[in-house]
């Protein structure tokens, strides 16, 4: 009985513990629901919702035509709210055959039964933000807004939609390096790096819940900010010259199987960059721009820094053009070192005006060491007067760092004077000794490149870029009267000879040098690599523009800068100066009145002209295989017609034609027309004769 009685109290006490536990649970949960209820909902959706960043649409880059040289296209994901409140089953099943019915024709990677399964799918799995589709096209946006559910909107519809922009350059690899990039966790690259604070724009801030599968979907959009486009940049580089450096660039390297080269070309007085390109051999043979070899690689820059020496010489007044100097055999020894001449034998003795044009180690190295041996540091010093041993701090990340050995390096030897003279012991980059070589054709004032002209917000300016000068004189006029005179020498009777045309005169420096080779040790050996390159100014009696070119390692024993680096420098001097207007002398009227009275017609289309001529009773002689349009010779007593070819593939001339014309028949092989000045056509920025491409662009210059 007892063991009952204790069994009883003891299931009593249990009993009474579960129930008062239960009654805990109960009160408790009545407390979170009642009374603090509305205070861990807050807290939950202020876990659960947040204000997240919107990024701004990236301004845009732009050649100086206005070309687009990278912009930001809008791409968007289609998404689905399945669960959401405004939308009934009733609604829901009326249309969702329409619905995935019009997705599979706007969208055909899937099939209607597809769209739909996933669509009843979504809305039995009560899905927030199922997806429809990514990589949208805006156009194809604007369709979808209109199927049905969708046009009833985000909350009564379900239709949600985000913006992603995709970074493009419609030029692909043109000028890509400089152009560059700017990516998360990337150090950035080029001006798209250099100017990311402009081009960003301002972040804007929408609400945004967690949903499961930690996706967030935006819930609000009346809450947040809008965010700010970012402007736009107008830079300096020609697309038309751009592209021709590629190309005589890409066509050398490829016949020469170099490693790696660069083209710059920079205008005189503004030091605006036109174009600058770069190309690298990969392992495959082929080229691309994957380093921007003009700013950043500095090496040793060989015979086109003897330019700077003799300035030095000059400018202390130790050196003349006329001073004379024995080349002896073509070798002279300083200390245990071999100094040698490309020209076996030597060339005598000759004047320091022939030193220069000949490129002659000996005589200049021996002239240098003579004069400046027994006082190292005025030589030194006169280089730093023209800025040779400062960087130029130009926008672009990576400029490679000008090093012009003082007399304190521990390096300092006996022949480190005579070595420097002619290019080695130093080393500078490829813009770098443009911009010493563009100071000279300026008379002596050194600019800094400029790559950028200006920055606009929505057409408006923002901000301008002045030309920025480093030295307002790098030297005396009388010195650069002498190295012009030697300049223009190289090319009209030295090393340069391949370059003379009879329409302009050019003025540059060929240089060679050996390069220290990793391969091979960092030792000058017989086994080198070569280093090619060519700078210089045109027209050499009114410098308009300067350019360097540098090939580096070559390796089909053909390794002198005139015949490697030369013909690329040439190429790209024709195509600017057959373009620039400034360049060419003003037409005088005297030299070009007709000489007769029968009125000067454009070239054109030739019924239209044969009506006119007839009509005024004006004798036409008329050419062989005349059809609709033909150019057009006045002479004295009568008009002679010519015909004027106008092939389906090729880009016609349209020169002598008037603009009117011009448009008609450019634009009808699908060709964009934009055109400057007045009158008739005299220059068209795509050349006669090439292949058409459907939807390119070009420029006709009236006159």
């Amino acid at each position: 009985m007892k063991l009952r009685k204790d069994i009883l109290s003891r299931v009593y006490l249990v009993y009474v513990g579960i129930t008062l536990f239960a009654l805990i649970i109960l009160g408790q949960t009545f407390k979170l629901q009642m009374i603090e209820g509305e205070e861990w909902r807050k807290k939950e959706e202020n876990l659960t919702r947040k204000f997240r960043e919107i990024e701004a649409v990236r301004g845009n880059i732009y050649a100086s035509d206005g070309s687009l040289l990278a912009t930001s296209i809008p791409k968007y994901e289609i998404r689905f709210d399945a669960n959401t409140d405004a939308l009934t089953d009733a609604h829901f099943n009326k249309n969702v055959d329409s619905l995935a019915y019009q997705l599979s024709l706007l969208f055909p990677e899937k099939k209607y039964a597809t769209y739909r399964a996933e669509l009843i799918a979504a809305r039995k799995n009560k899905k927030r933000y199922h997806l429809i589709k990514r990589n949208v096209k805006f156009t194809d946006l604007k369709k979808a807004m209109q199927f049905p559910i969708f046009r009833d909107g985000k909350y009564k519809g379900g239709f949600i939609y985000a913006q992603q922009n995709k970074r493009v350059k419609p030029f692909k690899v043109l000028a890509a390096r400089t152009i560059g990039y700017e990516r998360e966790g990337v150090k950035p690259v080029g001006l798209e790096g250099a100017y990311t604070k402009e081009l960003s724009g301002v972040k804007g801030q929408r609400l945004e819940q967690k949903i499961a599968g930690g996706v967030w979907m935006p819930v609000n959009e009346s809450e947040g900010s809008e965010p700010e486009d970012g402007s736009d940049v107008y830079t300096t580089i020609d697309v038309n010259i751009q592209d021709v450096a590629e190309h005589a660039l890409l066509n050398q390297l490829e016949a020469h199987q170099a490693d790696h080269g660069c083209v710059v070309l920079m205008e005189v007085a503004t030091g605006e960059v036109k174009a600058i390109a770069n190309l690298q051999r990969n392992k495959n043979g082929n080229y691309y721009e994957s380093y921007n070899y003009a700013i950043g690689e500095s090496t040793e820059p060989g015979s086109v820094f003897k330019l700077a020496s003799l300035m030095a010489a000059f400018e202390d007044g130790y050196l003349g053009l006329d001073d004379m100097v024995d080349t002896e055999d073509g070798t002279t020894q300083f200390y245990d070192a071999t100094m040698r001449d490309s020209h076996k034998g030597g060339y005598g003795v000759i004047s320091i005006k022939e030193s220069f044009i000949k490129s002659s180690n000996v005589a200049i190295s021996k002239e240098i060491n003579r004069v400046y041996k027994a006082r190292p540091q005025d030589f030194v010093d006169r280089l730093y007067k023209m800025n040779l041993n400062k960087a130029l701090g130009v926008e672009i990340s990576g400029e490679g760092s000008p090093f012009i050995k003082n007399t304190d390096n521990e390096s300092w030897s006996g022949v480190t004077i005579p070595w420097m003279s002619i290019g080695y012991e130093i080393q500078m980059t490829p813009l770098q000794i443009l911009t010493f070589y563009n100071a000279v054709a300026n008379d002596g004032k050194m600019v800094k490149p400029k790559f950028v002209k200006s920055i606009k917000k929505r057409g408006k300016l923002v901000k301008e870029f002045d030309t920025e000068i480093i030295n307002n004189s790098i030297c005396s006029k009388e010195t650069i009267a002498k190295v012009k005179e030697m300049l223009e020498g190289v090319v009209e009777e030295g090393t340069a000879k391949n370059l003379k045309n009879s329409i302009y005169k050019i003025a540059g420096k060929t240089g060679t040098a050996q390069i220290a080779n990793e391969k091979y040790g960092y030792k000058y050996e017989s086994k080198v690599s070569h280093q090619a390159s060519f700078v210089g100014y045109f027209p050499a009696d009114s410098p308009k523009y300067t350019c360097i070119v540098v090939v580096n390692a070559p390796s089909r024993d053909v390794y002198y800068g005139n015949l490697v680096a030369g013909p690329i420098f040439k190429e790209v001097a024709d195509k600017v100066y057959a373009s620039s207007i400034e360049i060419h002398d003003e037409i005088h009227e005297e030299k070009n009145k007709a000489n007769s009275r029968i009125p000067y017609s454009k070239d054109g289309f030739y019924a239209d002209l044969n009506k006119v001529y007839t009509e005024f009773d004006i004798k036409v002689n008329v050419g062989k295989n005349v059809t609709d349009w033909v150019k057009v010779n006045t002479g004295e007593n009568a008009v002679k017609v010519y015909n004027k070819k106008i092939a389906p593939i090729y880009v016609p001339d349209v020169t002598g034609m008037s603009i009117k014309d011009a448009i008609y028949i450019l634009e009808n092989e699908g060709i964009n027309v934009f055109f400057t000045g007045n009158g008739v056509v005299k220059k068209q920025s795509i050349e006669a004769g090439e292949k058409i491409i459907k939807g390119s662009r070009i420029i006709l210059e009236l006159a």
